[in-house]
């Protein structure tokens, strides 16, 4: 039990570290209106936004009670999360599993981190596209731009930070699809992180659940049989 803890817990401190570190890097090396980096060609590259929501900017509505709302949710997931890894682990669950699930538990707690102490650690400029939040009764004076609502800030509040886009459309002649952008989300380590994680036990499912698998397997056979047996 302790060594699967062990290599969950390495795998969440590598996925929060390299997530917290690149953000860091974003916010003090790039802006908004910087030209995106490319990573691979110009199908993959950097930008920098943030985003009050959700994994792949997908929001929870506007204001503060929305937001709070999310951040809570969060910290609840987390906590269900943290626990069901520890008592899997006790239940000699699958190490692979195990790993899928400290992903998910990682990737949901790098983004937490960004909305609980980002508005602390990080300057804020309510007149940057993101901070403007119509509705807030918090107005503020934005020069040429005049006089703009913004989010409120504080604990649980911050944005989250992103920072990968996939810069590809579909070819035209694909139905409905066609011009439109194969993948519009901007999104971040974390994000990936509980992709990599979701991904690995539906694709693994059948490794993590053999039991299960072969109990189905073996129903199947059973009703199988007496449906033979019916026939005769």
């Amino acid at each position: 039990m302790r060594k699967k803890l062990g290599i969950v817990g390495a795998v969440v401190v590598v996925v929060l570290v390299l997530d917290q570190l690149l953000k860091f890097w974003v916010k003090n090396s790039m802006s908004v209106n910087d030209e995106p980096i490319a990573l691979a060609g110009d199908w993959f590259r950097m930008i920098y936004i943030e985003n009050p929501g959700m994994a792949f900017g997908t929001t929870f509505g506007t204001g503060m009670w929305p937001k709070l709302t999310l951040s809570i949710l969060r910290i609840v997931a987390i906590s269900g999360i943290g626990y069901y890894i520890f008592s899997q682990a006790k239940a000699k669950a699958h190490t692979g599993f195990l790993i899928a699930l400290g992903f998910i538990w990682a990737g949901a707690t790098g983004n937490l981190i960004d909305s609980m102490f980002y508005d602390y650690w990080f300057s804020y400029d309510p007149c940057l596209s993101f901070n403007h939040m119509d509705g807030s009764g918090i107005s503020t004076d934005c020069g040429f731009w005049g006089t703009i609502e913004t989010r409120p800030t504080g604990f649980l509040l911050g944005n989250v930070v992103d920072m990968f886009q996939f810069n590809l459309t579909w070819p035209q002649w694909v139905p409905y699809l066609g011009g439109g952008d194969v993948f519009p989300a901007i999104w971040n380590i974390a994000d990936g992180s509980i992709t990599v994680g979701v991904v690995l036990v539906l694709l693994r499912h059948r490794t993590f659940f053999p039991e299960k698998e072969n109990s189905e397997s073996s129903n199947s056979k059973t009703v199988s049989r007496i449906k033979n047996w019916f026939k005769k």
